[in-house]
């Protein structure tokens, strides 16, 4: 009797702490924008997730939200709103903008509470993946989590891209969309990250900070397309130091266009023409690369397309690397269609940039 006393007391003990609210996973709260405050500036899903905040955009542009597209007005990521403010969608969908003024004080005046951060780190995850890695192989980490655009079909073809390479150099690949894999013990296990049109605010404070440490300490860095095309970011180190430069935007009449790329002296074009075209879609931005201390890999020809005042660079770099620390950094902002990924002069470029990012291959010194 006393045995099975015993039993139902350790049952009954069990049964608590299950039910026990301490024993549930705790709300993720470290998300960078977790206490910022409301504002026609910031991401407008933040607004959209706030009854109080959301109510006040509803009464300042009356019928005007109810219009948006799903892609534009859902809370659940990926959403655009991740990577759109207010004063952005008003200017994308010509909404009136006299008062946004008003707006901005009128959201600036709600407190942010402890359900509206929750709300916002919901996007955020700290899940640890689990994978094996091959022994004595170089391992690269393929890291897709998007909370803003989803381009599936670009997403899927950037990683079999991504994969074939590893297959054809004997490198072990990763795939995750998990943000929890920042964490220094993680990280070290790889060569290079490559972010595979990562869109959106995916990294929580400290998943910043592990990372930012793994580059600076002689990690790699490869960013493909839209790892850099968000046209709201909050990042100043990704896109300033590591990336260097910041998206302006793209054609959008035509979206996509044939436009002639030239090949830099850079070791990284070695094995691709000199001079190439390719049908893509083509990003601006809003100071040159090279002026911040980029090596320009490849650059496009203005004249063999349309890009329209509001994107004409002159000269226009869409690939660089740059030296981070002792890491070191690739961005190569070709990659939007699908088709491009199997493109022999792409692959190559994607190679070239992997191998020197995670210094995989001869030791490739720019300049």
């Amino acid at each position: 009797m006393r045995g099975l006393r015993v039993v139902a007391a350790i049952a009954a003990s069990c049964a608590m702490a299950l039910a026990s609210p301490a024993a549930a996973k705790a709300p993720l709260l470290s998300c960078p924008l977790a206490g910022a405050p409301f504002s026609v500036d910031g991401p407008l899903v933040d607004v959209l997730l706030s009854p109080r905040a959301s109510a006040l955009l509803r009464a300042a542009f009356p019928g005007k939200v109810e219009g948006l597209p799903p892609l534009m007005a859902t809370t659940k990521a990926p959403t655009f709103g991740a990577i759109m403010s207010i004063r952005g969608m008003a200017k994308w969908m010509g909404w009136p903008t006299a008062s946004l003024a008003a707006l901005d004080a009128d959201l600036r005046q709600l407190p942010v509470t402890g359900a509206d951060r929750i709300a916002r780190c919901a996007r955020y995850d700290d899940d640890r993946p689990v994978f094996r890695l091959p022994p004595r192989k170089p391992a690269i980490l393929l890291f897709a989590k998007i909370t803003g655009f989803r381009d599936g079909p670009s997403v899927e073809a950037g990683q079999r891209a991504v994969e074939r390479l590893a297959r054809e150099n004997g490198w072990a690949v990763v795939v995750t969309d998990k943000g929890g894999v920042m964490r220094p013990e993680i990280l070290r296990r790889f060569r290079v990250v490559v972010w595979n049109n990562v869109s959106g605010d995916v990294l929580t404070l400290p998943q910043r900070a592990a990372f930012r440490r793994y580059v600076e300490q002689g990690g790699g860095y490869v960013g493909i397309h839209g790892s850099a095309g968000d046209p709201l970011a909050f990042w100043d180190w990704y896109l300033d130091r590591l990336v260097g430069a910041r998206f302006l935007g793209h054609p959008r009449d035509p979206q996509f266009q044939r436009a002639t790329i030239r090949m830099e002296r850079s070791p990284l074009g070695a094995k691709v023409p000199a001079e190439w075209s390719l049908t893509d879609e083509w990003y601006s931005f809003t100071a040159n690369p090279r002026q911040s201390g980029a090596h320009v890999v490849a650059t496009l020809d203005e004249r063999s397309y349309a890009p329209g005042p509001e994107f004409t660079m002159g000269d226009h770099p869409i690939a660089w690397t740059r030296d981070v620390g002792r890491g070191r950094s690739f961005y190569s902002a070709i990659g939007h269609r699908p088709e491009v990924y199997d493109d022999a002069r792409v692959l190559e470029l994607m190679r070239a940039g992997i191998a020197w990012a995670g210094k995989l291959g001869p030791n490739l010194k720019e300049r």
